[in-house]
């Protein structure tokens, strides 16, 4: 099944970046109700607890973290001679495990400059067509937990972590000038603002000229290189068994997955001189101090497939909707590359080799397969991916109505299934793929809204965001993707009844309806708000006493339903 990439008022700019007086371990505030017994009409839950995912101390993911790194080091390991200074350019792999820009750069140079770019862009823009903050508040506060965590495991490893504000087209040309670099190393990405970005980066550091050493000068000045190195996916795009413009439509594993890459004992050391030209290291926020990144990526596979030995029960349990354990949890660290899909990989086959191989183990690695999919197909299908007619130019008549949207955004729909997932989304930057799945249903096939403002909000708010997942699951949801099954639609009581039986999710998120019966829950009638829309399928049949049951098919436009 496709991952679906991951108030009372849309965020607003000014705070993207939250500053908290106290120190936070919670990555993602997943409902921890699962674990326990849920009583309909208990009236003593008071405030609404949260689980840290990892569930792991700081000690214990650390350790988890340096253990993964000891296995991945290699004493061996020696630079090739190439000299100079090496600037890493992190982007969108926020890791030092299976970076593959970070050991290149160590490798072709005697010192090497980490650096980050906090994009005003990224960070303070907003959406293509519906101007909503580009990066919300919970994912800004993510990132900034994995940069801190970054920042930590290269000072592990001889380095350090220079954060400058800014966009990389100013900001790299001038370091690279400073600190006379003869290359920028960075991942390669596939996306149009993306790809504008490397282009303005090269373009800057041809303006730079760096004096080349030797005798008498005799050597010629030279630029430096913008190198770019694909590193995002399970499967490297150069060992596809087709070009990226011949891709499929449909997913394929029919080549191997390349080893992680190892470490040398240590990265560094950093540039002697130029650091003090340019203002020194730098922090991403004063003040601020989260559990979050590589580390906690590490933690949480050790957690899930070996801790609390998850990863056996995972296709059961991967649709599921409240607690912390039902799904990996991955997806954040993925997107913001603070954990490699490859070492997910590896850890996967020694899991099976030490425990057990069955349909849950394949499972993961078949995620990890249609999250590359998704990538390759935002190289091959560019822009359209973010058009209104999608992939295939699907001709559809859309509706941009700011209210029927606002109650969907705000969780005011009368759907407690609806409601109950846009709310966890608002409050914790996170949703099952199931309800993500649910809930671009309603948007686009009962509420005929433009799939667009649901990808740009989704944009807004999730943690696990990156543009070729959210973008290519939205148009696969809304019917304009490569997917010939343009007539997707989820049935809320069908839904409901598999994936929420007793109501538990939807009185975890909406305390009012806790004191109903358990099978009225999704259906409340008068007791909860008014229904601002009717469902396509199934309309009028939701009554007090409703009958899963006893759901008819669609006449006409909705065949196939889920």
């Amino acid at each position: 099944m496709l991952h679906f990439l991951s108030s009372s008022s849309p965020l607003n700019p000014q705070f993207l970046l939250p500053r908290q007086s106290a120190r936070l371990r919670v990555l993602l505030s997943i409902p921890v109700s699962a674990m326990s017994s849920s009583s309909s009409s208990s009236s003593s839950r008071g405030a609404l607890a949260a689980a840290a995912v990892p569930s792991l101390s700081a000690d214990e993911a650390g350790a988890a973290a340096d253990e993964a790194f000891l296995r991945y080091t290699s004493p061996s390991m020696r630079r090739s001679g190439g000299g100079g200074v090496a600037i890493v350019w992190f982007r969108n792999d926020l890791r030092v495990l299976d970076n593959e820009a970070v050991v290149r750069a160590w490798a072709a140079s005697d010192a090497v400059l980490p650096v980050y770019c906090v994009d005003p862009r990224i960070f303070a823009g907003s959406t293509h067509y519906f101007g909503f903050p580009k990066t919300g508040a919970l994912r800004a506060q993510f990132l900034i937990e994995c940069l801190e965590d970054l920042k930590r495991n290269l000072m592990k490893k001889g380095l350090d972590l220079l954060i400058r504000h800014g966009k990389p087209e100013d900001i790299l040309p001038s370091i690279a000038k400073a600190v006379t670099a003869h290359t920028v190393y960075a991942h390669k990405e596939t996306c149009s603002e993306e790809l504008l970005v490397e282009h303005l980066v090269r373009k800057g550091l041809e303006q730079i000229v760096i004096p080349q050493g030797g005798a008498s000068n005799q050597k010629k000045p030279r630029n430096p290189k913008l190198q770019l190195i694909w590193g995002a996916t399970l499967y490297h795009v150069d060992d596809l068994p087709f070009s990226v413009n011949n891709l499929p439509d449909a997913v394929e594993s029919k080549s191997s997955v390349r080893n992680c890459s190892k470490l040398p004992p240590s990265l560094g050391p950093p540039p002697s001189s130029g650091l003090d030209e340019i203002g020194g290291w730098g922090t991403s926020e004063k003040g601020m101090h989260f559990v979050g990144g590589e580390s906690a990526a590490l933690g949480r596979v050790h957690e899930y497939f070996w801790k609390k030995d998850q990863l056996k029960v995972y296709k059961e349990t991967r649709n599921g909707m409240l607690g912390p354990d039902y799904s990996t949890k991955f997806s954040p660290w993925l997107a913001s590359g603070s954990l490699s899909p490859r070492y997910i990989c590896e850890e996967v086959k020694r899991y099976e080799k030490q425990r057990i191989a069955n349909d849950s183990t394949y499972w993961v690695l078949f995620e990890l397969i249609w999250r590359d999919y998704f990538r390759f197909i935002s190289a091959k299908y560019g822009n359209s991916i973010f058009h209104l007619g999608g992939p295939r130019n699907v001709e559809s008549k859309w509706s941009q109505d700011q209210a029927l949207f606002e109650s969907w955004r705000d969780g005011r729909t009368g759907y407690p299934l609806i409601d109950a997932n846009m709310k966890e989304l608002l409050a914790t930057g996170f949703m099952s793929n199931r309800g993500r799945q649910i809930v671009c249903s309603f948007l686009v096939r009962d509420m005929g809204i433009d799939w667009r403002m649901g990808a740009e909000w989704f944009e807004t708010c999730l943690l696990d965001y990156d543009p070729a997942s959210n973008y290519g699951n939205w148009t696969y949801g809304a019917g304009v993707g490569n997917d010939p099954r343009e007539d997707r639609y989820f049935s809320i009581p069908k839904q409901a009844k598999t994936y929420d039986p007793d109501g538990e999710y939807v009185a975890y998120w909406l305390p009012e309806l806790r004191s109903i019966a358990k099978e009225r829950r999704n259906f409340p009638g008068a007791s909860y708000i008014k229904q601002v829309v009717p469902l396509k399928f199934d309309g009028g049949h939701q009554k007090r006493d409703q009958q899963f049951n006893r759901q008819r098919k669609p006449g006409h436009m909705y065949r196939r339903q889920k």
